[in-house]
C-alpha cells in the first residue's frame, strides 16, 4: 500500500483567519498520525499565510512519522530548514498571490540553483524531493540533479471534467511515474486529490507515496480528522 503524508496547512489556515492560537497544527499531526498518517506535511510559505516559524519547529521535536517540509527556494526559508532539519523537504514553486501550489517547479529554469542547493541540504542529512509537473523530461533533470525522491503534480488530472481530458493528464502522470521509477527516485504524487479521484491514480503502482491536505481537513469537519485520515488510507489500498 502506498504512504500518505497529510498535509496540515490548512488547520493553520483556521488559525490564522481569527488570529486565535487554535486549532493547533500541532495537535492536528498527532491525531493525523494516530489515524494512520505516515508522514506530516506542512508548507512554510514566504508570506506565512497558514504555517508559522515556531509550528515548524514544534512539529519537528514531536513527530512521531516523517515530517516534509514543502518549501520555495528562498534563502530565508534555506537557513531555517538546514537549522531545524526536517526528515525530507520538497522543493516547490512560489507566487505571493496564488491560492495554492498552481504547478510544478521548473527545474531547466531553476537547475543551478538547485545544483547548489541538493548537496547542502542531503550533507545536513535531509532527504530532497522536487515537486514537479508530470513531464517525463523534468523527471530525468531531477534524477541528473541526484535528488532523492519526486513528487508529480496532480493538478492538471483534478481539474479536469471531462474523461477524455482526465485521461489524458492521467496518461502524463503514468509515464512520468513510469521514468521516475526506472531512475530508481522515489515517487510521490499530490495536489487536487480527494476522496473521489485519487483511486484512478493509486492504479499507477510507480507511485509509493501520495501528500494530501485540503481534502482531508474538509472532510475532518464532518467526520473529525482521524476517521478522515483513517478513510483516505482505505483508499490508498
Amino acid at each position: 500500500m502506498a504512504k500518505l503524508g497529510v498535509n496540515i496547512d490548512h488547520v493553520a489556515t483556521l488559525r490564522q483567519a481569527r488570529g486565535t492560537k487554535y486549532p493547533d497544527p500541532l495537535s492536528a499531526a498527532l491525531i493525523a498520525e494516530k489515524g494512520g498518517a505516515d508522514q506530516i506535511t506542512v508548507h512554510l510559505r514566504e508570506d506565512r499565510r497558514h504555517i508559522q516559524d515556531f509550528d515548524v519547529r514544534l512539529l519537528r521535536k514531536t513527530v512521531q512519522t516523517e515530517l516534509n517540509l514543502e518549501m520555495a527556494l528562498s534563502k530565508e526559508i534555506v537557513t531555517f530548514a538546514l537549522d531545524i532539519k526536517p526528515n525530507l523537504v520538497t522543493l516547490v514553486p512560489e507566487k505571493r498571490k496564488e491560492l495554492t501550489t498552481e504547478g510544478g517547479l521548473d527545474v531547466k529554469k531553476h537547475r543551478k540553483a538547485l545544483a547548489d542547493l541538493v548537496p547542502s541540504f542531503q550533507k545536513a542529512g535531509i532527504r530532497v524531493s522536487l515537486f514537479i509537473n508530470p513531464d517525463v523530461e523534468d523527471v530525468i533533470l531531477s534524477h541528473e540533479l541526484k535528488v532523492d525522491a519526486i513528487e508529480i503534480h496532480t493538478g492538471a488530472y483534478a481539474e479536469q471534467n471531462r474523461d477524455e481530458d482526465r485521461a489524458r493528464e492521467l496518461e502524463r502522470i503514468r509515464m512520468a511515474a513510469k521514468k521516475g521509477k526506472e531512475l530508481d527516485l522515489w515517487v510521490a504524487a499530490g495536489h487536487g486529490l480527494h476522496y473521489t479521484n485519487t483511486q484512478a491514480v493509486t492504479q499507477i503502482k510507480e507511485i509509493v507515496e501520495f501528500n494530501i491536505g485540503h481534502s482531508i481537513i474538509a472532510r475532518a469537519v464532518f467526520v473529525g480528522l482521524e476517521q478522515a485520515v483513517r478513510e483516505m488510507k482505505a483508499l490508498l489500498s
